[in-house]
């Protein structure tokens, strides 16, 4: 197992209903889902997933209703247990854990955050953030101390001695997050926690999530039904549809190499100017027929059939393809594409038109 993987999911296939080993059999030798349902009234609710999740990175898991998505996070904490394959955190397999381990595991190892919030009405903000460290037995003291520094960073630092019903939505799930962070796990499992959001609430929800992941770098599994929100927030994504994983990769692996005509149809109504950077339609400067780039004394120049030419503009790798549009239209030299302060490509109005138009 890779020093980098944190989470390796392996062959996970979970049945609800009696019998599930019988099923197991039936679910093995290629059975679908509906044909099970129909068969003995049992519910496959994954289907030999297989996936790894890197140390640090947000991943995405996303689907319909009834994909299974929900089902899956609750397995990396064993809320639900497989019915059959292995869960492993750093290598180790949680499913050979006893009672008081797997208790550890809980209060040390993982934190989640609900879509409901699951703050308690009767406690103060302050001793909703500390509930997870007091429950697990660390002293008043302490447990005040390392909640009111996960309140200010989540920007409840002036609502400590506040309850539940004085909050606004986001501010309430932003309570639920400081509670998460409090423990320090390393890992935070997230379902839907945004769903429930006002849409101008849960944008500045997922850009508080991204800042503070950039500080503290958990590993973060979050679930979700949103594609804009997926593609915001993940390094990596994954698909499943009736209890199967039918792709995982980055947002751009995605939008531009579906798997299949399901995962093509989920991502089409994505807006891709929207969605996706300077970077994935840079042409590399190598690679493109008309313009060559040349670095001197700081300066960039840009050639073309012998001559040159000042470049005008450069625009970051990062930020979405729509920042560039304006700068194109109004006929300037191609746009140098910059990634840490160095040269990655160029951007010219055809060529972005042909990208997007190819996707």
């Amino acid at each position: 197992m890779s020093e980098n993987v944190k989470i390796r999911i392996e062959d996970v296939t979970k049945i609800f209903g009696p019998k599930a080993s019988k099923s197991l059999k039936l679910v093995q030798s290629g059975m679908s889902k509906g044909d099970l349902l129909k068969t003995n009234g049992n519910v496959l609710g994954l289907n030999r997933i297989n996936l790894s999740i890197n140390k640090g990175e947000t991943f995405i898991i996303m689907g319909l209703s009834g994909s299974g998505k929900s089902t899956l996070i609750r397995h990396f904490n064993r809320l639900i247990d497989p019915t059959a394959g292995r869960i492993l955190f750093d290598g180790e397999d949680i499913l050979s854990y006893d009672a008081k381990r797997l208790l550890h595991f809980r209060r040390k190892k993982v934190a989640m955050v609900f879509q409901k919030f699951a703050l308690l009405p009767h406690k103060s903000v302050l001793e909703n953030a500390a509930y997870g460290l007091r429950i697990a037995g660390t002293p008043q003291r302490e447990a005040n101390q390392r909640a009111k520094e996960q309140l200010d960073i989540v920007g409840l630092s002036g609502f400590v001695g506040h309850y539940p019903e004085q909050l606004s939505g986001g501010m309430q799930q932003r309570v639920g997050l400081a509670r998460a962070l409090a423990t320090d796990a390393e890992v935070l499992l997230m379902d839907e926690a945004f769903s429930a959001l006002d849409p101008l609430i849960k944008k500045d929800m997922q850009i508080q999530l991204k800042e503070i992941q950039a500080k503290l770098h958990k590993t973060i599994v979050f679930i979700t039904h949103d594609l804009d929100e997926a593609l915001f927030l993940g390094d990596r994504i994954a698909i499943l549809k009736d209890g199967n994983l039918i792709q995982t990769g980055t947002g751009r692996e995605i939008l531009t190499r579906p798997a299949d005509d399901y995962v093509a149809k989920f991502v089409s109504g994505v807006n891709l100017p929207k969605a996706m950077t300077c970077e994935d339609l840079a042409l590399p400067i190598e690679a493109s027929p008309d313009w060559h780039l040349a670095v001197v004394d700081q300066t960039f120049h840009i050639s073309r059939k012998g001559g040159t030419a000042r470049v005008a503009q450069t625009i970051d790798a990062a930020v979405n393809i729509e920042h560039a549009f304006a700068p194109l239209s109004e006929g300037c030299p191609p746009l140098v594409v910059m990634k840490n302060g160095q040269p990655i490509g160029i951007l010219c109005k055809s060529g972005v038109l042909a990208g997007l138009k190819r996707r």
